[in-house]
């Protein structure tokens, strides 16, 4: 992912509007990207502020908050890979399964 591309996607991942592909290049790109990082704190700043102001709430750690929010999206989308892998192994099994026996079937048949 590019700085650039990663710049427009700041604001539709702070309102969690990502699927989870280009959420987690996203993430990998703030990783590895001091300005992009920057930019994503800024906004990220700027987004909270108005929304404690709406809310009439105040908090004075932003930059622990949005931490947590990006904590909390790694684990979404480690979760996610996690029963994509569990649902294809289930597959798997389902498919190998269904082979197998109708490859006892077929020899049934064929001795019966």
């Amino acid at each position: 992912m590019t700085c650039r591309e990663a710049e427009s996607l700041v604001i539709p991942f702070i309102h969690d509007e990502l699927d989870d592909d280009t959420a987690e290049a996203f993430l990998e790109h703030i990783d590895g990207c001091a300005d992009c990082r920057e930019e994503l704190e800024i906004y990220y700043t700027v987004e909270a502020g108005i929304r404690q102001l709406d809310n009439d709430i105040g908090s004075s750690n932003i930059k622990g908050e949005m931490e947590e929010d990006l904590r909390e999206s790694r684990q979404r989308l480690y979760s996610v890979r996690l029963l994509r892998g569990i649902r294809y192994a289930a597959d798997t099994l389902t498919v190998l399964s269904v082979t197998v026996m109708l490859l006892l079937q077929l020899r049934f048949w064929w001795l019966g």
